[in-house]
């Protein structure tokens, strides 16, 4: 077999096997289907969840290691909203929740 179909997103992200986007930097990480009709089949599921989803289905050939040859996004992954909420450690995060003292003294 010198082919398999991955899913790839309007951003240029795979569908990964962590059931998240990557960028393609590591075809190991990417979802890859021997039948294209898994992969529309997954491709559904996911879009059912995510309307704004505009996805494909695509053959990627696989290179000598039997890794699908991919182009990698330009386009950088979106930042997990757990991620960004957390503060950065050693960060003083009581500083933007501390009441105004000038407010308490009246």
């Amino acid at each position: 077999m010198t082919e398999v179909f991955v899913i790839r997103n309007q951003l240029g992200h795979f569908w990964g096997k962590s059931k998240a986007w990557v960028d393609g930097r590591d075809p190991r990480a990417v979802v890859r289907v021997k039948h294209q009709d898994e992969g529309i089949n997954t491709l559904f599921e996911l879009s059912a969840k995510d309307v704004g989803l505009r996805g494909e289905v695509v053959a990627a050939d696989l290179g000598p290691k039997g890794e699908p040859l991919l182009e990698v996004s330009d386009i950088p992954l979106p930042t997990p909203p757990e991620a960004a909420e957390d503060p950065a450690p050693g960060a003083d995060s009581d500083a933007a929740t501390a009441p105004d003292e000038t407010q308490q003294d009246a």
